[in-house]
Formats: C-alpha cells, sequence, structure tokens
C-alpha cells in the first residue's frame, strides 16, 4: 500500500482533481437524498427546508475567515483538513433523522464544503496559467460530474434493487470519501506556490464587477439548489430513484459538456459566454413556474444545470483581473459576497413558496436578468485592464 502511494505520480491538477472527486461524490450523494429523506424521515415542509438551506449557507457566508486560518495552515493542508470535515458530516447525517438533528449534521457538512470549495478555487487560479485556466477547469467539472454520476448510479441501485436505508447510504458514502481523503494526503506532497499571498481581507473596487457578478450568482443559484430539486418532490412526486436518475442524466451530460464549455469560454471571452447563460436562465426559470409536467420539470432542470458551467467564466475573468498575490484572500471574500442573499433567499422564499411556488420562480428570472446587464461591462473593463497595464 505504501509502495504504492510512494510511486504514484502526483501533480497539482491530479491533486484538485481526486480531492473535487471526493467532493462531488460526497456531497451529490447527500443532496440526491435531501428532499427525499427531509420529508420521509424528518417530517420537512417548505418553511423547514428552507430554514435548513440557510443554515447550509452561514458558512460560506463566513468563508472570508479562511484568510485566518491561512495564517497558520498551508492552503493544501487547510483543503484536506476540510474535505474531511464534509465527509464525515454526510456519514453522519442519517444517523439524527430529526428536524434538528438534520440541521446539526449539515451545518457540519457545510463548514467542509465551503472551506474546501474557498481554497479550491484559490489553489486553481494560482496553479494554472491564464491561458489554460479555462479548459482545465473544464476538465476538472467533467471529472467531477463522473464522481457525482457515481454517486447517483450507487444510490439508484440501491433504492432500486435493495432493501436499504438512508443511514446505511449516508455512512457508506461518507466512509468512502474519508478512505479517499486520508489516501490523498498520503500520496501528494506539499506544491508550491509562485506568488506569496496575502493573510488579510482584500477588497478593491476594481474587483467590483467581479463581486457583483458573484453576488447575482449566489442569489440565483439557490433558487436551482433549494426550489428546483424541492419542486420535482412535492409538486410531481418524483422518488428517490428517480431524482437520481435525473441527477445521473445531468452529470452524463456534464461529462462531455463542461470541457466543451471550457474550450468554448477560451475562445469566445467570458461576456459573450456568460450572456448566453444567463438569456437561457430568464427562459429557464420561466419555465419552472409554469410548468405542469414532470417531464417538462425535468428537461428544464437538465438545461439549467448545463448553463450554469458557463459560471467557469466568472472565475477565469477574475483570474484576468486580478493581482496574483489577491486571489487567496478575494476567493474567501467572494464565497461570503456570494453567500449573503444565499442566507436569506432559501428561509424568507420557502415562507414565499407555501403562498405560491411560481414567485420564486419568477424571482430567479430577475436575477439573471440583472445578471445579464452586468455582464455587458466585462469586455470594456478587460480592455481598461489591458490598457493600464500596457499604456504604450
Amino acid at each position: 500500500m505504501l509502495n504504492a502511494i510512494k510511486s504514484y505520480k502526483a501533480s497539482p491538477f491530479s491533486f484538485l482533481a481526486i480531492a473535487g472527486a471526493v467532493m462531488a461524490f460526497t456531497f451529490s450523494a447527500w443532496n440526491a437524498l435531501l428532499n427525499n429523506f427531509a420529508i420521509e424521515a424528518a417530517n420537512f415542509n417548505g418553511a423547514n427546508i428552507g430554514m435548513l438551506q440557510s443554515l447550509r449557507e452561514i458558512p460560506g457566508f463566513l468563508a472570508f475567515t479562511a484568510v485566518f486560518v491561512l495564517l497558520v495552515l498551508k492552503e493544501q493542508t487547510f483543503a484536506l483538513i476540510s474535505l474531511a470535515l464534509l465527509v464525515i458530516g454526510v456519514a453522519l447525517t442519517g444517523l439524527f433523522p430529526t428536524v434538528y438533528g438534520l440541521y446539526a449534521t449539515t451545518v457540519l457538512m457545510s463548514i467542509g464544503f465551503h472551506y474546501y470549495e474557498t481554497i479550491n478555487q484559490s489553489l486553481s487560479l494560482q496553479w494554472f496559467s491564464k491561458d489554460e485556466a479555462p479548459e482545465k477547469l473544464g476538465k476538472l467539472m467533467s471529472i467531477k460530474s463522473i464522481a457525482s454520476l457515481c454517486a447517483f448510479a450507487i444510490i439508484w441501485f440501491l433504492f432500486t434493487f435493495m432493501a436499504t436505508s438512508y443511514q446505511f447510504v449516508y455512512l457508506f458514502v461518507g466512509s468512502i470519501g474519508l478512505l479517499a481523503t486520508v489516501w490523498l494526503w498520503l500520496s501528494h506532497p506539499s506544491f508550491q506556490q509562485h506568488t506569496s499571498q496575502h493573510k488579510k481581507l482584500i477588497l478593491r473596487k476594481e474587483y467590483t464587477l467581479f463581486y457583483l457578478l458573484t453576488f447575482f450568482s449566489g442569489a440565483r443559484r439557490q433558487i436551482f439548489m433549494v426550489f428546483a430539486g424541492f419542486l420535482m418532490v412535492e409538486k410531481f412526486g418524483y422518488g428517490v430513484a428517480e431524482i437520481s436518475a435525473l441527477y445521473m442524466l445531468n452529470h452524463l451530460l456534464n461529462i462531455f459538456i463542461a470541457p466543451k464549455i471550457g474550450k468554448m469560454i477560451g475562445k469566445i471571452g467570458e461576456q459573450r459566454a456568460l450572456s448566453i447563460e444567463y438569456i437561457g436562465l430568464i427562459f429557464v426559470f420561466i419555465g419552472y413556474a409554469i410548468v405542469e409536467s414532470a417531464t417538462g420539470a425535468a428537461v428544464l432542470y437538465v438545461i439549467d444545470h448545463i448553463f450554469f458551467a458557463m459560471a467557469i467564466a466568472i472565475k477565469t475573468y477574475f483570474q484576468k483581473i486580478a493581482r496574483p498575490e489577491d486571489i487567496a484572500a478575494t476567493a474567501g471574500v467572494s464565497f461570503t459576497i456570494n453567500h449573503i442573499a444565499a442566507v436569506i433567499i432559501p428561509a424568507s422564499f420557502g415562507l414565499v413558496w407555501l403562498y405560491d411556488n411560481s414567485l420564486v420562480f419568477y424571482f430567479g428570472a430577475v436575477l439573471a436578468f440583472c445578471s445579464l446587464v452586468l455582464s455587458q461591462f466585462i469586455n470594456p473593463h478587460l480592455a481598461k485592464q489591458r490598457l493600464a497595464n500596457n499604456p504604450a
């Protein structure tokens, strides 16, 4: 075992790929089971699921504190610790099938998830050059989709052909994730960073457009993550096997589409890619509001998932405008900005959901339109940045 670990050819890309696969595998399993587990085992209603999702996003709102943890830990070490917290939280979920039990395990899982995602974004933008970043980020997204597909396939098989329980599946998936995290720690050395990172909070005027795009992305993403899946279960009666099959289809498509989207962003630029995404999402959210067919809702869900892959462009836009030493600190700040609305929207819109669920999705269309307007300033900003860097 140790000889196999020592002979393994490790690289920064392989570290991010394996860590991303572990995150995607465990979180996807948690998310695929969540709505059914919450309704069937913990007796959740719309207000409860909204509150749970708001609690889940509080660690994301506090992601800026990652910069203070980096005073005592290297980013790579912090990523591994965060990954361990995530998989342990997933493993424990099924053991506490109550409202407050699910709240508690969700917060534990979320602390690991959001700190990991913060550091993952920082490391990927530091380890990849500006030219290769779009394509490599697309490949990493494809690898995550493969891991998610494996998780959904396991869940679909267990709930379709075997008399299994939520407790067993959560514990099984979390245990696999923990073993993989330990192997990742043993098999990869500490990689050098090219630029020393700031260990303080960074807010710069020239990053304002990035902050705004991040804010609206976070708000919009919550409506998709929280309420689109809940719509499938509550309104159209999707079971665990059907939800898992839908997720499998999403990620099967993403395996092939995400790398192509990464290449496309490199060719057409961030502004055009994000414009395509936001125009598409306006129509998708309106579709959610008026759909009356379970099949139609599933089609919207798949299209929605594909469009979100284009969010790579926000990261590559930031990489182009960022000072190299700002990346780690700004990654934490951007995650906090991403989650300002995310802390508020699930709980408040959970109450709106009880009155009229279509209003939730109409608001999502408004958010997508705001993002579309903001995205039109990307090219002028990049041109201004290039002129400032090359005044001659």
